[in-house]
């Protein structure tokens, strides 16, 4: 069956870096958009990153543009967010989820999460 499963959270000093990962199973990735998303506590869930299927553009959000990096490896079957500069306000729990062709589609198979806290 479908599964997205993130990885790579972690405690990280403001203006640290991480790298998250997002591995799928049970469907072609280069079939689809992948993207990324955060919720932090107490706020609503926010889109950050996304990478189309067709041809591989990416989008940010203003909050993340020139430190995150969004890249996806169809060989390894897993799509990256790399992450710089990063500051107590990207502290929240990030998910990947499948879209459709492209980035604007809707999300129908999400990954469980995992947990970025950036402080010092």
């Amino acid at each position: 069956q479908v599964q997205l499963v993130e990885s790579g959270g972690g405690l990280v000093q403001p203006g640290g870096s991480l790298r998250l990962s997002c591995a799928a199973s049970g469907f072609t990735l280069d079939y689809y958009a992948i993207g990324w998303f955060r919720q932090a506590p107490g706020k609503e869930r926010e889109g950050v990153s996304c990478i189309s299927r067709s041809d591989g553009s990416t989008y940010y959000a203003d909050s993340v543009k020139g430190r995150f990096t969004i890249y996806r490896d169809n060989a390894k079957t897993t799509v990256y967010l790399q992450m710089k500069s990063l500051k107590p306000e990207d502290t929240a729990v990030y998910y990947c989820a499948r879209g459709g062709s492209s980035c604007t589609a809707e999300y129908d198979y999400w990954g469980q999460g995992t947990e970025v806290t950036v402080s010092s």
